[in-house]
């Protein structure tokens, strides 16, 4: 008995395997080539290429970008969108001219044939990355600050692809990330992020004073944002002391002129 079960589970397994080559002949369906990265920098041009082995007379070609929603790039024999302006057809193949971010994202041909099986089904993914140089870094310097205190200027780049590092400049010099190694900053104390384009003083002084400027730079370009003064002072003590005392006098004064007024009776009603 048992043998006869084993016997009968292979023929089943068997009958399976055959509906199911079967199957995939009458239709054709083919599995997916190995998935393409192409790279290209933005307003340049570039090729999706679509490996399929030949064109022929009969065969239907299809692009579409993947993504939330699916959008056709080639349709009907003729390109989509604002491609029937910048791109042309190689093959099965797109040349996008003036690529730009948005054209970043997923994108998939599909070239479908009549073979002895039936409709023959052949599909290929590609994945574009555009990069991006960086725009001019948006800058934030404090005009003045106190010696002493803790004084932080921010820069910060949102075009960039990949993510631009940042370098500081004091009076057109670069500063290092070790401000011990600098030659201008020998005598200063700062943190510079170069990820984040944070610059941070821990006790900022006079000698830091100057004209700062922030570059950001990537694989693909460098931009710098204007220079800004930020002024250094050291905290007035006297100057405070005096101005206090100063304060402390009128005050008396008004009071001792309130006191005198209430004793001629100025301030008494008739």
């Amino acid at each position: 008995m048992a043998r006869r079960s084993r016997h009968r589970l292979l023929l089943l397994l068997l009958r399976y395997l055959v509906v199911a080559l079967g199957y995939h002949k009458a239709y054709g369906f083919s599995a997916p080539k190995d998935h393409q990265v192409v790279t290209a920098i933005e307003y340049q041009e570039v090729i999706l290429a679509c490996k399929y082995p030949k064109k022929t007379i009969s065969s239907r070609l299809e692009w579409k970008k993947l993504g939330r929603s699916v959008s056709f790039v080639y349709y009907q024999q003729a390109l989509q969108g604002d491609f029937k302006d910048r791109a042309e057809m190689i093959d099965f193949s797109i040349r996008i001219k003036n690529v730009t971010r948005t054209d970043a994202g997923k994108y998939r041909c599909e070239v479908s044939a009549p073979s002895e099986q039936g409709q023959n089904l052949e599909e290929d993914t590609v994945t574009l990355e555009v990069l991006v140089a960086p725009a001019v870094p948006t800058c934030q310097v404090p005009n003045s600050a106190l010696s002493g205190t803790v004084v932080e200027l921010r820069c910060q780049d949102k075009e960039g692809n990949p993510a631009p590092e940042y370098t500081w400049f004091k009076d057109g010099v670069p500063l290092s990330e070790n401000p011990k190694l600098g030659s201008q900053s020998a005598n200063s104390s700062y943190t510079m992020n170069t990820k984040s384009g944070t610059l941070q003083f821990n006790t900022v002084s006079k000698l830091d004073s100057g004209e700062y400027s922030c570059e950001a730079r990537n694989s693909v370009g460098h931009r710098r944002c204007p220079g800004k003064r930020m002024q250094v002072d050291d905290l007035n003590v006297s100057g405070i002391i005096a101005a206090v005392v100063v304060v402390a006098l009128v005050v008396s004064v008004c009071g001792l002129g309130v006191c005198y007024a209430q004793r001629k009776g100025y301030f008494s009603s008739k």
